[in-house]
């Protein structure tokens, strides 16, 4: 399967890059990721936000095939746990060839952008750093699959059969 992480913003600390690409080389062969970086626009305070958002999704929109199933990351999204991001994730490989997730900047996404989604996910109610949303997700989809592996990263059990 092949995965976008489509994703305003550029000069991604050190420390991000190397946890993402940590992850990515964790996945089985068959998971192919692609990380794709879009230019934040130029804003300034004087400036209506509308329009650069405008220029930031056109060139996320641009970067979208038609037949991709499209996940749009937002804080108004739907909320997941970790086991159904697992069975959605569970049904997208059987279904979908490309999966696209969406990283906003700052200032979030352009309608446009938001109607292309199929899905909005929210990570979390809290307003996330959208470079560290990276690796959030990578994680998130990293420990999807191996839940569906039955491998022991994911433990949900932990804190239900600790003792005090």
């Amino acid at each position: 399967m092949k995965i976008s992480l489509i994703a305003v913003g550029k000069n991604t600390p050190k420390w991000l890059q190397t946890g993402y690409q940590e992850y990515c080389k964790r996945f089985p062969a068959e998971f192919r990721f692609n990380l794709i970086e879009i230019e934040p626009s130029i804003r300034s305070k004087n400036q209506p936000i509308l329009p650069v958002l405008k220029r930031e999704g056109d060139r996320m929109l641009s970067k979208i095939s038609p037949q991709s199933f499209v996940i749009a990351c937002d804080e108004r999204g739907e909320l997941w746990d970790t086991m159904a991001l697992a069975e959605k994730l569970k049904n997208w490989l059987q279904t979908e060839q490309t999966l696209c997730f969406l990283i906003g900047g700052a200032d979030g996404y352009s309608k446009d952008c938001l109607a292309r989604a199929n899905v909005c996910w929210s990570l979390s109610r809290l307003t996330l750093p959208h470079l560290l949303v990276r690796l959030i997700v990578i994680e998130q989809l990293y420990r999807a699959t191996s839940i569906l592996a039955g491998h022991p990263y994911h433990r949900s059990d932990t804190f239900s059969n600790a003792k005090p």
